[in-house]
């Protein structure tokens, strides 16, 4: 491992955090450390919605007297950008949320990060695993959640276009990806509005299906040459863009769309569901179909990290253990639709019989496991997937913006790889 590598990573911080909250349960400890020297207080950094309630943490209180201050940070890059900044050093906190996608890039600085204890391997689905696991054996993250992509829709909006609204018929749609364009186009000409939100949600889900994107397992570079990439941003750019309401997500005015019916539809990872319920929780026309074009994909999910360095390591292997146990997994999906990636989870009845109130009573317990199994292809993502990927992303928003036609910014994304 190159840890030493990191130190030459210049990367400004620019997490955005929401107010950090110290919930303190039952705890008998009062002011002594919880145990082995740690403090009774822990932090956890997390992004978007984990499902880690107030409510939730304060559970982990109540049952270990160790008090946990929780920040989240508005995207997924942000949290990057400040994780990369800080490992190794200081200013981290004692446990870390790693989304899947720069998840490799952090596999590179292994030994930065404490080891998960060796009772505790076998508690996850063996891919997520076994990408968590480093060349010298040692399992490093707990797994969160998976992201077994289906289809958001508000039934609403269906019925006014004429499409059908129940979510069995809404499934035999979108069979494929040109027959999911065909349906957005014919939206599109109908209601003079986008039918779905991103373009680059439409990247990220084609991407999902390939079996190598940017890098080969040996560690080539292949984004360039990659015949399947080039078609995916074509695909994007000719038939994605013009049915989408905006170029990427995670904007004011994408988060303010869910709500005033500016797009019909969302390519939905189950995580997802509760960033929709967050955001529109007055909207009654949302609901989920059992479908993802070309069968299914998965997108996201992440793991969390203790920090090797850090001061809290037995407290804070704590709470990474109980937040991603089978049981917490579950409130964590009732809570924000995370999807357990533990088998245990996955087979209990209290996730195979959850329903959502808010998606029209959809059961979206045996949706995510129809979805997860609908995934026959797992991406391989090596240490630069995320910068390759993000950066193919801006190509599209440009194109999207009208800053640069489809050619010149293919070259432009190009001539940005060969400089990674």
């Amino acid at each position: 491992m190159n840890s030493r590598a990191l130190r030459r990573i210049g990367l400004v911080a620019g997490v955005a955090t929401t107010s950090a909250i110290v919930l303190a349960g039952c705890s008998g400890g009062g002011d002594q450390a919880a145990s082995g020297g740690d403090s009774d207080t822990v932090t956890l950094a997390t992004f978007n919605d984990f499902g880690y309630t107030d409510e939730l943490l304060a559970e982990f209180t109540e049952e270990t007297g160790i008090k946990v201050v929780h920040t989240k940070a508005a995207t997924s890059n942000d949290a990057r950008t400040n994780f990369f900044q800080k490992l190794g050093k200081t200013g981290l906190a004692d446990v870390e949320g790693v989304e899947v996608d720069w998840f490799p890039e952090m596999m590179q600085y292994s030994d930065l990060i404490a080891p998960v204890p060796d009772e505790l391997a076998g508690r996850w689905l063996d891919w997520k695993e076994k990408a968590a696991t480093d060349a010298e054996g040692n399992l490093v993250a707990y797994g969160t959640d998976v992201g077994p992509q289906a289809i958001c829709y508000r039934a609403d909006l269906f019925e006014a276009a004429g499409l059908p609204t129940d979510r069995e018929e809404v499934a035999k749609l979108f069979p494929t990806w040109d027959a999911f364009f065909q349906i957005g186009s014919d939206y599109v000409a109908k209601t003079g509005q986008p039918f779905i939100d991103s373009a680059n949600s439409v990247l990220q889900g084609v991407v999902n299906q390939l079996e190598v994107a940017y890098e080969e397992p040996d560690g080539t570079v292949i984004a360039t040459e990659n015949p399947d990439i080039r078609e995916a941003y074509d695909t994007v750019v000719d038939k994605a863009i013009p049915i989408s309401a905006y170029p990427g997500q995670w904007t004011d005015d994408w988060y303010a769309a869910m709500a005033s019916g500016k797009f019909a539809a969302m390519l939905c990872p189950p995580w997802m569901h509760g960033i929709i319920e967050g955001e529109a929780p007055d909207i009654a026309g949302w609901d989920i179909a059992n479908a993802f074009p070309e069968g299914g994909g998965n997108w996201g999910g992440s793991y969390l990290v203790v920090p090797a360095n850090g001061k809290n390591l037995t407290n804070a292997q704590k709470l990474a253990d109980w937040l991603t146990s089978p049981e917490t997994q579950i409130k964590a999906f009732n809570n924000a639709g995370t999807f357990p990636s533990q088998p245990e989870a996955q087979s209990s009845p209290d996730l195979t019989g959850f329903v959502s109130e808010y998606f029209n009573n959809a059961p979206t317990g045996e949706i995510g496991i129809d979805r997860a199994n609908a995934i026959t292809v797992t991406t391989f993502k090596g240490p630069k997937y995320f910068q390759f990927h993000d950066a193919l992303g801006n190509a599209i928003t440009r194109v999207f913006d009208g800053i640069e036609d489809k050619e010149t910014s293919w070259k432009t994304w190009v001539n940005e790889v060969g400089s990674f």
